[in-house]
C-alpha cells in the first residue's frame, strides 16, 4: 500500500520538535529520488526514476470501483483526486496506489531494489542473531555484542558474539528493538534500568517512551458472487492460486499482482461530521487539525478480502472496509525486563484506547464506513461475528441481506444503547496495523529526546539511529514511505560526516505546498 505523509506531519518534525533538515521541503527530493512513479507523468511531487516502482497493480477491483461510485453520489461534497498520496492536500476519494511494477506485477521493496540487485562488496548481513548491547570505550561505541537466536540456529553455540566498528555504530531495530539495545546497554531511564538490573551509562527517560501506531479496524461483509476477491490465495485454494498464476506469468496482471486495495480516501471531518464525532474531540480538532488542512483523522478504505479470525468465523469470500487513526493521542512504551535475554519478553503498552479523542474517531470510523459498505453493489450484509453485537430491533442490527440499501437511503440512527455495544466492539477489534514508531524519538533532550537532527544518541559518541523509532511525531500514511525517507536521509548524514561522495541528484523544481 503505498501511502505517503501529509506535509505538515514533516514540517511538525521541523518547526514543532526542533529538528532542522527534516521539513517536507528537505524530504520532498528523497521522496522523489526513492520511486518511479508508473502512474501519470510529470506530477511535480513524484519521482520517475527510483529504484521503487509505483503503480495501481495488476487489475481494478470490484470493490475499489464501488467505493469510488457510491462516494461520487453518497459524499459529493469532498470530490476525487487522481493522486491521494500528493502530499500537500486530502479529503478526496481516491484510487489507491501500490508499491507494485505495472510491467513485472513484482512487489516493489527495498530489500530487491537496494540490496540484492547489486553487488556490495563491503556488506555482510547475517539472519537470525539479535544484538544484545552496544560496546562502549568510554563513552564512544565502537561495536556491538550480538548472539544466535535459538529459533533460527537451534544448533548453535549460546555464546556472545562482538563486532567492532572503527568510526560509527548505527541501530536499525525499528520501535521495539532499537530502544531495547539501548536499554540493555545502560541508556535509559534509571528506573527502568534498574529493574532490570543494568547499571546506567546514560540518563535519558525518552528512551521506549512515545510508542505510537496507527490504530486499525476491519469491519467484514458479505459479497456478491460475482466480485473478486483475494480470499481463495490467502486461504491457499489451489485452484484459484493456478488461476490467478498462469495470468501473472503471462503478463504480470491479475490478483497475484495486487494487494486488494484499490479505493480510499485520508479522511477530514467537516461540521456534521464534527456533531457526529462529539465534545471529546473538539479540543484535539481546534488545537492539532484545524490549523493544519492537509492533515487527515482517518484513512478509510476497502480490501477485496476477508480481514479477521478465521478461525473464529466461516467464511469463503468477504470484502472489508477499514479505517485507521492517523494521528493517535493515545502514547504508549516499550521497555527491557531482562538486562541481557534478548528473547525475553518486553514490558509493552500499546497505548491503545487510552485516550478518549481516539475512541471518539473510531466509532465515527465504524458509523462512516458501515454507510459506505451496505451502499456497494456487491454488499450482501454484515459478517455478524465481526461486527458489533447490537439488538435485533435497533436501526444498526447486523445480518444477511439481499442487497444494498439505495444511495440515498437515510443513514443509521444510533441509540445510548448502541453506542455502548459499539465502544465494546471497537475495544475488541482494535489492532495494530504494524505502523510503530516515536521510541527514540528526534527531539530536544530536555523534552524526553533520545537522539537529535542528525540522529546521534544523546550522551555518548559515534552512535546512531536509523529507522521508525526516531519518528518525534505520527505520519498519516502507512509508514513504509516514512522508513525508505529516514533510511535515505540517514544515509545522506552519514556520507556528509565520514566524507562519502554521493552520486549526483537530479534537479527538481521545486513545490509549492498548496494548503
Amino acid at each position: 500500500m503505498y501511502t505517503r505523509a501529509a506535509a505538515s506531519d514533516y514540517d511538525d518534525w521541523e518547526t514543532v520538535y526542533g529538528n532542522r533538515g527534516w521539513s517536507s521541503a528537505d524530504l520532498l527530493p528523497l521522496l522523489r529520488k526513492c520511486e518511479t512513479y508508473q502512474i501519470k507523468p510529470h506530477q511535480p511531487t513524484h519521482g520517475y526514476s527510483g529504484p521503487l516502482k509505483v503503480s495501481y497493480g495488476g487489475c481494478f477491483t470490484e470493490m475499489g470501483q464501488e467505493f469510488l461510485q457510491v462516494a461520487a453520489q453518497y459524499d459529493q461534497s469532498r470530490g476525487h483526486t487522481d493522486d491521494p498520496n500528493g502530499l500537500f492536500e486530502c479529503n478526496k476519494y481516491g484510487r489507491w496506489q501500490k508499491w507494485i511494477d505495472a510491467k513485472t506485477g513484482t512487489r516493489s521493496d527495498v530489500p530487491h531494489h537496494y540490496i540484492f540487485n547489486q553487488s556490495l562488496g563491503n556488506l555482510d548481513i547475517l539472519t537470525g542473531y539479535d544484538v544484545r548491547n552496544v560496546i562502549f570505550e568510554g563513552n564512544k561505541a565502537t561495536g556491538v555484542q550480538y548472539m544466535a537466536n535459538p529459533r533460527f540456529h537451534p544448533d548453535a553455540k549460546l555464546e556472545v558474539l562482538t563486532v567492532t566498528a572503527r568510526r560509527l555504530v548505527i541501530l536499525s531495530a525499528g520501535a521495539f528493538g532499537s530502544p531495547a539495545i539501548l536499554e540493555r546497554s545502560g541508556i535509559g531511564s534509571k528506573d527502568v534500568l534498574s529493574r532490570a538490573g543494568v547499571e546506567q551509562i546514560v540518563n535519558l527517560p525518552g528512551v521506549g517512551e512515545n510508542y505510537q501506531d496507527h490504530q486499525v479496524v476491519f469491519a467484514p461483509y458479505h459479497v456478491a458472487e460475482n466480485a473478486h476477491t483475494l480470499d481463495g490465495i490467502a486461504t491457499d485454494n489451489q485452484e484459484e492460486i493456478a488461476k490467478w498464476t498462469k495470468q501473472w506469468k503471462a503478463d504480470g496482471s491479475g490478483l497475484l499482482a495486487h494487494n486488494g486495495l484499490d479505493a480510499g480516501i485520508k479522511l477530514r471531518p467537516f461540521k456534521e461530521d464534527l456533531d457526529v464525532i462529539g465534545e471529546a474531540f473538539r479540543k484535539r480538532w481546534l488545537e492539532y487539525y484545524a490549523p493544519a488542512p492537509d492533515k487527515p483523522v482517518l484513512w478509510m478504505g476497502t480490501v477485496s478480502l476477508f480481514l479477521g479470525d478465521r478461525a473464529k468465523v466461516s467464511i469463503d469470500r468477504s470484502f472489508s472496509v477499514g479505517w485507521y487513526i492517523q494521528h493517535p493521542v493515545s502514547l504508549g512504551y516499550v521497555h527491557i525486563k531482562s538486562k541481557d535475554d534478548t528473547q525475553a519478553p518486553l514490558d509493552f503498552h500499546a497505548g491503545y484506547l487510552d485516550a478518549p479523542e481516539d475512541m471518539a474517531l473510531h466509532k465515527w470510523g465504524y458509523k462512516r464506513t458501515r454507510e459506505f459498505a451496505r451502499r456497494l453493489p456487491s454488499y450482501r450484509g454484515e459478517v455478524v461475528a465481526s461486527h458489533p453485537a447490537f439488538a435485533p430491533t435497533s436501526q444498526a442490527a447486523v445480518g444477511r441481506r439481499s442487497g444494498p440499501v439505495s444511495v440515498t437511503a437515510p443513514n443509521i440512527e444510533y441509540t445510548a444503547e448502541d453506542e455502548e455495544i459499539l465502544e465494546k466492539h471497537i475495544r475488541e477489534a482494535v489492532t495494530t496495523s504494524w505502523h510503530s514508531l516515536g521510541t527514540c524519538a528526534m527531539k530536544k533532550r530536555e523534552d524526553g529526546g533520545v537522539v537529535d537532527s542528525r540522529l546521534n544518541v544523546y550522551g555518548v559518541e559515534a552512535l546512531k539511529i536509523i529507522d521508525l523509532s526516531i519518528c518525534p511525531g505520527n505520519v498519516a500514511a502507512n509508514t513504509y514511505s516514512t522508513a525508505v525517507v529516514v533510511g535515505e536521509k540517514g544515509a545522506m548524514i552519514i556520507a556528509e560526516e565520514l566524507g562519502i561522495p554521493l552520486e549526483a541528484q537530479a534537479s527538481v523544481p521545486p513545490v509549492k505546498a498548496r494548503l
